[in-house]
């Protein structure tokens, strides 16, 4: 059978007043149920236990900015969240189930292993997993911060053939629609470059072209897992059966072969856990990176930020800036700041950095390059 993720945001799930859409639910667990009879497997990765909890409370007005009243929330709506899904799908004779994680659950490889094998054999069990960040105990360090990425970590989990993300946007276009009426939408996006970033709008922008940078942000891991990614809207009748029929609905982004050498672990490194520091190349190291298939050496390291230890995950930018590959380090900040830029001969002849001279900082096996 094919495996399907289904990521849903809470502005789908809920009404425009913040309370659970208990009919939308119903419309599409009937998707589900069809798109299992065709053949799939499908997890849901969904938000909603805030705004259930809010509502319950009688705080379903303008959203806490507070993290312990999010948290409370997210406690009092947990079991009216499972409960509006499961009653959803139990009128159409499927059972669900729910599963929460935080970055803590998938930065211990263990942990990561754990609940694959989890989502498994849920799937063997013929269940429709509920997949939700445990908002009740999660806080900055630990969260994922968005569903979008969660969802591409369930769906490299269970190696998944197919994701689509349900949105309150139609796909990615070539502007942002909320301002410009002549932005066109992208139905289909063959590689993830500069250009496509820029489009969609940067980290710190709320809105973005429709708030697409962390969808592209998953479509780029999920590209070099192999598995295709449809963003689209979630209120678009049938939207989830069009996209597992091949039909054009929202943006597709598509991907070829995967990589042979993309595995499993190399995928945890990628989204596993939340990068601890930055270390920005130059030109050589990039190409020897991503032509050469070569380890990085400090010696291509021009700049260093954040603070990371041996053995914590890193981001490598080229010197515009722009996140082109992710790693595991097998030196501190301190060791790398220290080593940085200096030549082979020079790293030789300082007794503290000579180990650094031919020793990868970041080795090839523990390194992603995203294009």
């Amino acid at each position: 059978m094919k495996r399907l993720v289904v990521k849903i945001g809470s502005s789908t799930v809920t009404t425009g007043e913040g309370r659970i859409d208990h009919a939308y639910l119903e419309m599409f667990a009937q998707q589900v149920a069809r798109v299992r009879d065709m053949g799939w497997q499908v997890v849901v990765v969904s938000s909603g236990a805030i705004a259930c909890g809010l509502e319950r409370l009688g705080m379903s007005g303008k959203r806490p900015d507070d993290m312990p009243t999010l948290q409370a929330a997210a406690s009092v709506g947990q079991g009216l969240f499972v409960s509006a899904w499961g009653d959803a799908f139990a009128h159409n004779g499927i059972s669900s189930s729910l599963v929460l994680l935080t970055r803590r659950d998938t930065a211990d490889r263990t942990a990561y292993l754990h609940a694959r094998d989890t989502l498994e054999r849920l799937l063997d069990l013929g269940v429709v997993p509920i997949v939700n960040e445990n908002d009740t105990v999660s806080v900055e360090q630990i969260r994922f911060g968005d569903n979008d990425t969660l969802g591409a970590l369930v769906a490299c989990l269970i190696n998944a053939d197919l994701t689509v993300i349900l949105s309150d946007v139609e796909g990615l276009y070539n502007g942002n629609p909320a301002k410009d009426p002549n932005a066109q939408l992208i139905t289909r996006v063959e590689s993830i470059g500069q250009d496509i970033i820029s489009v969609a709008g940067d980290a710190g922008s709320k809105v973005g072209s429709g708030g697409m940078i962390t969808k592209i942000k998953a479509a780029r891991i999920l590209g070099i897992a192999g598995i295709p990614l449809v963003v689209c809207s979630g209120r678009r009748e049938n939207a989830v059966i069009d996209a597992v029929e091949g039909r054009e609905v929202g943006t597709l982004f598509a991907v070829g072969h995967k990589p042979h050498e993309i595995t499993p672990r190399k995928l945890w490194i990628a989204l596993g856990d939340s990068a601890r520091g930055v270390l920005t190349v130059d030109d050589g190291a990039k190409q020897a990176l991503e032509k050469r298939g070569s380890s990085l050496l400090v010696v291509g390291v021009s700049q260093v930020e954040g603070k990371f230890d041996q053995g914590d995950i890193v981001d490598i930018k080229d010197k515009s800036g722009h996140l082109f590959a992710r790693g595991r380090v097998s030196a501190s900040r301190d060791e790398a700041e220290l080593a940085m830029g200096r030549s082979r001969e020079q790293l030789l002849a300082n007794r503290l950095l000579a180990e650094m001279a031919d020793k990868p900082l970041v080795h090839r096996d523990e390194l992603v390059v995203f294009e």
